[in-house]
């Protein structure tokens, strides 16, 4: 029997070992699947809402065990793996109650002797696709939303974090959801591309690297199922002249240190104006020098290791090229006495000197690692911005709303941030351009992802 393994970053232990699902389990999920859906799509939006609510409360009520799987799974230190279990319920509560309002028919004009109007019907059943660097935030985007529509839910996660589908279905079942509507598989990736292919499978929401993306496309061409897809991030954010340079400060290094880098929305890039510049980076790397690198289940670790040891020394050696190609580094490794190579502890790394020929300011790093430069004026911060092959979302810290809004129209990202960055608010859309993927989750538009309008055109008779 063929298996699957959690090795975590914490030790290099095996954490978790699950059996693959064998054809015939892949089988029954569809089949159980297509059936529960007949029903699920006839059971009452407020009833499948209540549902949604009491699911997150089950889950909620476990937060403490959630937050120590997560944080030896995928490596996020434990005073913070607890709270995506809170973020989780955030999205899933926003998401339950604005569904009314975003699944509701929508009426037309009167017009005498007919009735219009259009219903939002749901696809059948939608495939999940999730990554491990944040399990339950990405998962819950379409999980949720695919549930009050009306489908049923076949959720696979990455192998670094099996235990996330397993907790999600269990809360979901302890609510009351009808068996068979909600089911997870733990996958290998062949029998992930053969599944995406399954006639069953009406919807794919994946969420993951841009090859990965472009497997899903491949491997669901010419069955005209829907396809959302999230992928890479290299976000930028720029600190204008007339920026609070404390907050800038503060929000763009947590921004691109949380979770060790490892946020496809983490600010990888930034660009700070000349009269600032040099105090930013001073204060900068002030603050990233006060990290402190160490095992994820020790309380006071505020930098946990990547996911790999591979993924770590692939930032290291951007960083080191970049260095080899002039950049300058303000953070002396030996500060930080866990980093490594071949583990995956590194210590941080702030950049200047850096430019976009560089791979670590156009190629996702995915990492612990901020490339800062100066720039003139908002024109060639702009430029520096949208010169990238990705467009999730990009920052601006400035006092002008008005000035950032102009900036931001311009921008090439699916979400503008105006002093803040790394955040999802459930009730935007959540969407990104070029190879950022397509698609929306999130949002009353998200819901428009995961269903199908239906028309309805009546005479009536005299």
């Amino acid at each position: 029997m063929s298996t699957l393994q959690c090795i975590s970053p914490v030790d290099n232990s095996i954490y978790v070992e699950r059996p693959l699902a064998t054809d015939d389990e892949i089988r029954t999920t569809l089949d159980t699947a297509s059936g529960a859906q007949l029903a699920w799509k006839r059971t009452p939006l407020a009833e499948r809402v209540a549902i949604v609510h009491q699911a997150v409360t089950a889950f909620t009520d476990r937060q403490a065990q959630l937050g120590e799987e997560l944080c030896w799974m995928m490596g996020r230190p434990i005073r913070f793996a607890a709270g995506e279990v809170l973020g989780f319920a955030e999205r899933a509560n926003t998401m339950a109650d604005i569904a009314e309002e975003a699944l509701a028919d929508i009426r037309l004009p009167e017009k005498k002797g007919f009735t219009r109007f259009i219903r939002r019907e749901p696809l059948g059943v939608a495939l999940v696709i999730a990554p491990w660097n944040y399990p339950y935030l990405t998962a819950v985007n379409a999980v949720v939303p695919a549930l009050l529509a009306g489908n049923a839910v076949i959720l696979k996660h990455s192998a670094q974090t099996p235990l996330c589908a397993e907790r999600m279905v269990e809360a979901f079942a302890a609510a009351g959801l009808p068996q068979g509507v909600f089911r997870y598989l733990h996958l290998s990736h062949g029998d992930t591309e053969r599944l995406v292919r399954a006639a069953e499978i009406d919807h794919i929401a994946f969420t993951g690297s841009v090859p990965g993306g472009a497997m899903v496309e491949r491997a669901a061409a010419g069955r005209f199922a829907t396809v959302g897809l999230e992928l890479g991030g290299k976000d930028p954010a720029y600190v204008r002249a007339d920026a609070d340079l404390d907050l800038a400060v503060d929000s763009v290094i947590d921004g691109a240190f949380f979770n060790s880098g490892q946020s496809c929305c983490g600010i990888e890039r930034a660009y700070v104006h000349e009269s600032l510049f040099d105090e930013f980076v001073s204060r900068a790397a002030e603050l990233v020098r006060q990290y402190r690198l160490g095992r994820p289940d020790n309380p006071d670790t505020t930098l946990g290791p990547l996911v790999r040891a591979e993924a770590a020394d692939f930032v290291r050696t951007q960083i080191d090229e970049a260095v080899a190609a002039g950049a300058t580094a303000h953070i002396d490794p030996r500060n930080f006495p866990l980093d490594q190579r071949g583990t995956p502890y590194m210590a941080p790394q702030l950049l200047t000197g850096v430019s976009s020929e560089m791979r670590v300011m156009h190629e996702e790093s995915f990492g612990p690692v901020l490339g800062v430069q100066k720039v003139r004026d908002d024109g060639e911060a702009l430029g520096l911005m949208n010169d990238s092959d990705f467009g999730l979302t990009a920052a601006i810290y400035s006092r002008d709303e008005q000035a950032s809004l102009t900036l931001g129209e311009r921008l090439e990202a699916g979400t503008v941030f105006l002093n803040r960055c790394d955040y999802l608010d459930p009730e935007l859309a959540w969407t990104g351009v070029k190879k950022s993927g397509r698609g929306c989750t999130l949002s009353r538009v998200g819901f428009e992802q995961l269903t199908r309008p239906k028309s309805f055109h009546f005479k009536l008779q005299p």
